[in-house]
């Protein structure tokens, strides 16, 4: 909790000085502060609603941040169509911050989490509370039982350290300790290798050059782009209903299969052997495949498949591997368009393939 509110000032303030900024470079440096605010939001989002959220519910939870995502997504590209120009930009920035500043008015009802103050005090009367407040419990036998639970887990682990470390060599570092654990190696490469996927798929290349996809098809690209973001929030809504019905595998199956084929036949579209309209249904397709598996699900899977001394480290190395390959491919999509044309999605459809 107090790191989110951290963040939420961090929001605030990043958006203040880009509104006010009196020049280009002002701008810059609050967006680096909006970067790390959202870096960090990134990380500790799905860890609090994962350590908050009772297992059944902790799917269609964990998939509530990739949600809120795309409708923030949304919401910036129909505010794009009011303020994006000479006039109005400066109150989009500020808009950060009315944003924020609405967060920080809600933060009278962000429980802290009762997983966090059990691994502090065991015998933590505020995180009785809470649990007994999140759960709907009536009697201190069920919040009792749903304790014991927390550090049943707490307890474990803490065996689990002590054998490993019975030879009297001090506590590992939980980064190092992932990858020296054979067991824990294989779920933090599979993790990781989730995340380029998620990124490598090419899914932030239709959002960020989404102009380039419409150019000719829609007379207004920022149309385009709208309708895109729509279709993802609709996809994603989707998702919520499939969570915790479908396996997380199979979702991922399916995701990887459905954009893999949408790749194909925006290839073959752009190629001239299908309809521009052809070629726009299958980038709709394609965000739709993205946002019921390699979506949500990197990020959602860290929280249930890690134990709580790893689940920190997991999901920074996750975050900063994720926002690296978004940013490589960011970077270097425009080049891959101008050598490869009408095949620019080729290298996606291969890294779905795979």
């Amino acid at each position: 909790r107090g790191a989110l509110m951290i963040t939420t000032w961090l929001f605030i303030f990043g958006g203040l000085v880009q509104a006010l900024a009196p020049s280009l470079n002002i701008v810059i440096v609050g967006r680096a502060i909006i970067g790390v605010a959202s870096g960090a939001s990134t990380v500790l989002v799905p860890i609090y609603l994962g350590e908050l959220a009772p297992p059944n519910l902790r799917g269609v939870l964990g998939t509530m941040t990739q949600f809120a995502l795309v409708i923030g997504i949304l919401v910036a590209d129909l505010v794009g169509f009011v303020l994006a120009n000479p006039t109005g930009w400066r109150y989009m920035f500020f808009l950060t911050s009315a944003m924020a500043f609405f967060q920080l008015l809600l933060t009278p009802f962000l429980l802290e989490s009762p997983r966090w103050l059990l691994g502090r005090n065991a015998n933590s009367n505020k995180a009785r509370f809470i649990i007994k407040k999140l759960r709907g419990f009536r009697y201190d036998e069920e919040v009792e039982t749903e304790v014991e639970h927390y550090l049943g887990a707490s307890k474990s682990q803490s065996c689990n350290d002590s054998n490993d470390n019975s030879g009297g060599s001090s506590a590992k570092n939980p980064m190092l300790e992932m990858f020296q654990d054979k067991k824990v190696r294989l779920l933090v490469i599979s993790t990781l290798v989730m995340q380029v996927a998620s990124q490598f798929s090419g899914i932030n290349a239709v959002f960020y050059y989404s102009g380039l996809f419409f150019d000719g098809v829609i007379e207004n690209p920022l149309v385009g782009t709208t309708l895109m973001g729509a279709i993802n929030v609709l996809a994603t809504y989707v998702a919520l209903l499939l969570m915790d019905k479908c396996g997380r595998r199979t979702l991922i199956m399916w995701s990887s299969a459905g954009m893999f084929v949408s790749c194909i036949v925006i290839v073959i579209a752009l190629n001239g052997y299908f309809s521009d309209m052809v070629a726009l249904g299958a980038v709709a397709s394609y965000v739709c495949f993205f946002e019921i598996g390699l979506g949500p699900i990197p990020w959602l899977i860290v929280a249930e498949m890690f134990e709580g001394k790893y689940v920190t480290a997991a999901m920074s190395i996750s975050c900063q591997l994720n926002w690296a390959c978004n940013f490589f491919v960011g970077l270097f999509f425009p080049y891959i368009n101008k050598s490869l044309g009408a095949y620019s999605f080729g290298p996606f459809a291969i890294v779905l393939l795979l």
